[in-house]
């Protein structure tokens, strides 16, 4: 099904405009080729990652690195990548699912993976002159050379345009100079090719510059850093001391380098989520074999209420997380193939697209990188006290998902951003946040509705709550933007808990879509548990909406306007049946019990 430009949403619009089910993209859609992909892919993982957890935990960082070669060799590095420059061509969902499914072994390998395959090339493949993608892109693609991407610096972080490292050009106008020392550079330890971030005289902005990895060329490295998590992930500081580069090494122009990271880091925060995907479902898996077998005053601990409410969070979690970034990814490759219909190169498409979902990318990046380490707490716990031990694989699933939190951007980051670039689309009138805003003000103030709605159909009561949900973001953003003006980004307490309304109402609409689909393709018997983990997450969405709009409410409006915004609140967060939670709970639970892993 050719997708067209007026039925495929633009980045935001989902919070303005109807989704229908069958416009979705879910797990269950994969063609046959992306199933091919996947089982290949999860093969890999089991027999050359997983199979040596020990080395990745004993900081065995030659062991990643013949780890990286073997996924080269079998084209997991170039899936990506355009067939002209020795890829494989293949689509956004297909780059997503290899990222999804190869990411579970171990977080060593899958940051090593992700930091070359995202960072590391794209900003070649996305900004790059003919040239340097014809001399550098085949290698990173085969694994011949692998790549770094060097944008932090100790005083620039989440500020990243904050950056002291200099870039001079020589008297004879053919190279650069670069000086300075950057940070917590992942794939450090053996990569061949760096892409460095340096300022130019008192240029605004940072420019990207392509850099071969040449010790000889006043290039050095701090020792391999002592982390948490991911130990097995060389991380180092790199110190540029008079490196030479040719000025056609410059990546894309003078000046657009924070640009081309920003952009890098869009592409980087949905494979992020991805990555987070199959440790939910492997961890899922563990604690639920585990509490099948461990048995406490004569039964399994997975019989008990207590255990049985995890595994449902869990697993609930896990399939809202697969439907939301799916769904996102299937549009990011749609918008892509309508900006190549259009004429845009594959470049200029692939950087719009993702450009156009920056919002979801956020939204994701937080939303899944928070329910893995949410995930891995709740097996610990579960294992009791052998979760805290080495011995098991819970701990370091536990470490390893911490980092997710902070890189590609701090979640508090994330958050803001996604309000932030949503606020800016509304100004330059991309997505029509002003009028539906209006709108929910008008019904503030009409009387409200006492028709009692006729529900029986499946998740028509759901879908109400979804747009009832978006009504609440409306009517906190809108005041706040009213009342706040462009100083509104100064008031982060506030845009955070707007953030968390647009994340809870992304996720619980992507999970009812997906399940909906399904139980139209497959039937709602097919589909009874999925039904239950759709409701379960959003009952858990609306409390979580009902709490962040009022702290938001009483925090920024007061008298009249505040009491009728809160009873707007309890309008929009109220449903006429309330869905049986226990139940939800313990039919989820059932159903991975008897299944003995993650089955959805």
């Amino acid at each position: 099904m050719e997708a067209t430009e007026k039925d495929i949403l633009r980045g935001g619009q989902f919070l303005v405009k109807e989704t229908n089910c069958e416009d979705v993209f879910t797990p269950e859609d994969f063609s046959e080729e992306q199933q091919m992909m996947k089982e290949a892919v999860m093969e890999f993982n089991d027999r050359e990652i997983i199979a040596h957890r020990n080395r990745f935990e004993a900081k065995d960082f030659a062991f990643t690195e013949q780890c990286m070669e073997k996924a080269g060799e079998l084209g997991f590095l170039g899936v990506a990548v355009p067939e002209a420059y020795g890829g494989l061509g293949m689509g956004f969902v297909s780059t997503v699912l290899t990222c999804d499914y190869i990411s579970s072994g171990t977080g060593s390998f899958s940051t090593a993976f992700g930091a070359h395959t995202g960072i590391g090339t794209m900003p070649i493949t996305l900004y790059g002159t003919e040239e340097q993608k014809q001399k550098y892109v085949p290698k990173l693609a085969t694994g011949e050379w692998f790549g770094a991407y060097c944008l932090t610096e100790p005083g620039a972080g989440s500020d990243a345009n904050s950056g002291k490292t200099t870039a001079e050009l020589t008297e004879d106008g053919k190279s650069y100079k670069i000086n300075g020392q950057k940070m917590w550079i992942s794939n450090a330890g053996f990569c061949k090719l760096f892409i460095v971030f340096a300022r130019i005289e008192d240029d605004k902005n940072i420019t990207g510059f392509i850099v071969e990895n040449d010790p000889s060329n006043g290039i050095t490295l701090g020792e391999e850093e002592h982390k948490l998590g991911i130990r097995a992930s060389s991380t180092r500081q790199v110190f540029f001391n008079d490196t030479v580069v040719p000025v056609e090494n410059m990546l894309s122009e003078r000046g657009n380098g924070f640009k081309i990271a920003m952009n890098a880091l869009n592409v980087g925060r949905i494979k992020l989520a991805a990555a987070c995907l199959d440790s939910q479902r492997r961890i899922t898996t563990t604690a639920v074999q585990y509490a099948n077998e461990r048995k406490q005053f004569n039964r399994p601990i997975a019989d008990f209420g207590a255990i049985k409410m995890k595994l449902a969070k869990m697993a609930t979690d896990a399939y809202a997380g697969e439907s939301a970034t799916y769904r996102a990814s299937k549009n990011i490759e749609d918008r892509i193939a309508i900006r190549e219909a259009s004429g845009n190169s594959h470049q200029e498409a692939e950087l719009k697209g993702v450009e156009e979902y920056a919002i979801e990318c956020s939204i994701l990046k937080v939303a899944v990188s928070e329910d893995v380490q949410n995930c891995a707490d709740e097996g610990i716990q579960i294992f009791g006290g052998m979760g805290f031990s080495e011995e098991t694989p819970m701990e370091s699933a536990w470490r390893d998902a911490r980092i997710a939190r902070i890189y590609e951007g701090t979640n508090e980051i994330n958050r803001m951003l996604s309000v932030g670039m949503l606020v800016k689309k509304a100004m330059r009138g991309h997505v029509d946040l002003l009028g539906p805003a209006m709108k929910v003000q008008e019904e503030l103030m009409g009387i409200p509705s006492f028709d009692t709605p006729d529900y029986s159909e499946l998740f028509s009561e759901e879908k109400d709550m979804i747009a009832k949900l978006k009504k609440v973001f409306l009517m906190v953003a809108g005041a706040a933007v009213q009342k706040f003006g462009p100083d509104l980004e100064k008031h982060q307490q506030l845009l955070i808990a707007a953030a968390d309304i647009l994340i809870e109402i992304y996720m619980a609409e992507s999970a009812i879509l997906r399940t909906e689909k399904n139980a139209k393709r497959f039937g709602e018997e097919a589909q009874k548990v999925q039904i239950a983990m759709s409701k379960l997450y959003l009952y858990n969405a609306v409390s979580l909406v009902e709490a962040k709009g009022k702290e938001s409410i009483i925090s920024f409006a007061e008298g009249d306007e505040q009491r009728m915004m809160l009873m707007g609140l309890k309008r929009f967060t109220k449903y006429q049946n309330y869905p049986d939670i226990v139940d939800l709970r313990n039919e989820i639970a059932e159903k991975v019990k008897a299944e003995n892993k993650y089955c959805f």
